[in-house]
């Protein structure tokens, strides 16, 4: 198929990644607004497949991909020959000539037809580049909802929270815990109000700045989490961006402060964070400017005493370091869930290899959670331009980045670092995803729904998006999606979800007009 040969192209090829090195934090008390000039921002990359789009194709199928009189429209209509990537790339490689459209593969490369055919399929799915949907219109859907196998009903358990929050987790009695990417730890009462910041939990930066329509910032609360026996032993656990200055020679160099994942658990008692121990931390050199926005964060834990965590991109490149096992840029850690690193762990006794390393590889896990019914660790991923990626993580494997991608860099060109970094690899030794998202809804966080409010949707993903705004559902059955539905479409950036102890399912949200946390519950019920 058309599509497998791409994809040997992209592996065989060089590109341009973009680096988001120069990016730093701003001195603590600073304005929220930064003026990107003076932090030596890069510009954003051209986007050299629109201007493909516009050179080759324009004239036929309107700039907007509205159609003209020589061509149809290419979004807001089916495509008579099929709307996946493979379809169109085929189409446009073929030409159609019934109706009178030549084939573009004499004059295009493979990697020429594949970007525009990317390009096609992102702007029907309604991602563009520069639309992260921060302010998009907000309206919560009212009344019962259809979907295939249950109607649900949303209602609104919190709002009014800040813009740009992180994670939820259930507690007994109805409780939730909120991290709040720029604030840090609360608790959602019950009733759906928020409690004051936990006292002396790990400290939040709130200082960030916008770059092409994303924040960014350093020192940001990533994931909370409470142990399995969290009823037994009240142990919570913090992911978060340990912020310093001067703690290493790039921080003392350029005169500001840097960051790196750290992992720590606590106990809360009468509003206070107590009890903190310090699970891991990397070494201070490995410390960088690159911001949370690349540092993965998620915790899961599963059924034998473990806790696994994702490290993103968040090296001084986004390709440095990622697939070098003395980092901990770009890596799935597994510990015991004291923080002792386990002597089985793959590269335990390797030297100069980071102990905790369970696979490398990485991009930017954002979703991670253990399936106890089949007792496998999987992620979501986000890819760059394409190449979101649902994984199965095994021990010791290699995940691909930035070696290769099914995606492209944000300027069109392959992702294929390998002969920059030296590095000789064969394809066949890189993990592939089990589900391939290419164009990119850049997926957030999922779970394995277990519960008695949807049992027809047991054993399935609930995953959220981030640029596409969507809600899907996934059944996977031996490895291979079988089916897909979108339970809701078109809404707000999914960047939590978790499932409550009825089966009822929450969601949090974030949007520039607030934070809120919501559920779904089955429209039957009251």
């Amino acid at each position: 198929m058309f599509g497998t040969v791409m994809r040997a192209a992209l592996a065989a090829a060089t590109c341009c990644v973009f680096n988001f090195n120069a990016a730093a934090a701003q001195p603590a008390g600073a304005p929220a607004v930064v003026d990107l000039r003076k932090l030596n921002m890069p510009e954003a990359p051209p986007d050299l497949v629109a201007r493909l789009y516009l050179r080759e194709c324009a004239v036929c199928h309107g700039e907007a991909l509205q159609g003209a009189p020589q061509g149809t429209a290419l979004k807001g209509a089916d495509l008579l020959r099929g709307d996946s990537i493979d379809d169109i790339a085929r189409s446009t490689a073929q030409g159609f000539s019934e109706r009178g459209m030549p084939g573009f593969s004499p004059a295009l490369s493979d990697e020429q037809i594949w970007a525009l055919a990317l390009y096609v399929s992102e702007q029907r799915q309604g991602t563009s580049l520069e639309d992260f949907r921060y302010n998009a219109p907000l309206e919560i859907p009212s009344g019962a909802i259809e979907s295939e196998r249950h109607n649900f009903v949303i209602e609104t358990v919190a709002e009014g929270l800040d813009p740009l929050p992180f994670s939820i987790e259930p507690l007994p009695g109805g409780q939730l815990l909120l991290s709040e990417k720029r604030r840090g730890l609360s608790i959602i009462t019950a009733d759906g109000r928020q409690s004051g910041l936990i006292r002396g939990a790990p400290k939040a930066y709130a200082d960030s700045f916008n770059f092409v329509g994303q924040p960014m910032g350093l020192g940001w609360m990533m994931e909370v989490a409470a142990h399995p026996d969290y009823e037994n032993n009240g142990w919570i656990y913090i992911h978060y961006g340990d912020r310093c200055s001067g703690c290493n020679a790039l921080s003392r160099q350029s005169g500001l402060d840097v960051s790196m994942n750290k992992l720590a658990r606590g106990r809360i008692r009468d509003g206070a964070w107590v009890d903190e121990e310090v699970l891991w931390q990397a070494d201070y050199p490995h410390y960088t400017l690159m911001p949370e926005i690349a540092a993965g964060g998620r915790i899961a834990f599963d059924n034998k005493g473990f806790v696994y965590f994702g490290v993103g991109i968040k090296g001084p490149l986004e390709h440095i370091g990622v697939q070098d096992l003395s980092t901990p840029y770009g890596k799935i850690m597994r510990l015991h869930d004291d923080g002792r690193a386990p002597a089985d762990n793959p590269f335990a006794g390797a030297p100069e290899a980071e102990p905790a390393i369970w696979s490398y590889g990485h991009r930017n896990p954002q979703g991670l959670e253990f399936n106890p019914v089949t007792s496998e660790l999987w992620s979501t991923e986000m890819g760059p331009r394409g190449g979101d990626e649902i994984n199965l993580i095994e021990p010791g494997r290699n995940y691909g980045w930035p070696l290769l991608s099914l995606g492209v860099n944000y300027d069109g060109r392959p992702v294929a670092w390998g002969d920059a970094l030296g590095i000789e690899f064969d394809p066949a030794d890189i993990q592939q995803p089990l589900i391939d998202f290419t164009p990119a809804p850049a997926l957030s966080s999922f779970v394995f729904y277990q519960g008695d409010m949807f049992p027809e949707w047991n054993g399935d993903i609930i995953v959220g998006t981030l640029r596409a705004s969507d809600l899907l559902r996934l059944t996977v059955i031996d490895h291979q999606l079988v089916h897909q539905e979108t339970l809701l479409e078109d809404l707000v950036r999914f960047r939590d979800i978790e499932v409550g102890p009825a089966g009822e399912i929450y969601l949090l949200l974030e949007h520039d007009s607030g934070g809120r946390i919501i559920k779904l519950r089955a429209a039957s019920q009251r």
